[in-house]
């Protein structure tokens, strides 16, 4: 039993190692975030639902972050969409003609912010035009 112990120690501190020298001297890119403000109107998410499968799409393909997800009011009038990733500008524009193909996005608010949530950050904002 002994020799099984020590030989699971053995693993786990082989990958420890492993881990912290792929990790060391690797600086982790900075998190920055496109925050969409929309106004909705209804308590059917379906819409909205096919709007963030196409944005996870258009994410994914141009390999510039992630979607996170959404808050929508309880009486579905308002909501946000959150994406992440290392580059705002990039992340925006991967995004920006799929926000702009749905027509509850019209005069949506997209804040570009460039930096980690706890800090203060240049923060750039627009509106979805017509």
């Amino acid at each position: 039993m002994k020799s099984i112990a020590h030989w699971l120690m053995s693993v786990v501190l082989v990958v420890a190692f492993i881990t912290c020298e792929a990790a060391r001297g690797q600086e982790k890119p900075v998190e920055q975030v496109v925050i969409v403000h929309f106004q909705y109107g209804s308590t059917d998410l379906s819409r909205l639902f096919a709007l963030q499968d196409r944005l996870e799409g258009a994410i994914s393909s141009a390999k510039v972050g992630d979607f996170d997800g959404n808050e929508i009011a309880e009486d579905g009038s308002d909501g946000y969409l959150y994406m992440y990733g290392p580059d705002a500008d990039k992340l925006f524009d991967a995004v920006l003609p799929v926000l702009k193909s749905a027509n509850f996005m019209k005069k949506a608010t997209v804040t570009r912010r460039y930096g980690p949530p706890d800090k203060d950050v240049r923060e750039v904002v627009v509106v979805i035009e017509e």
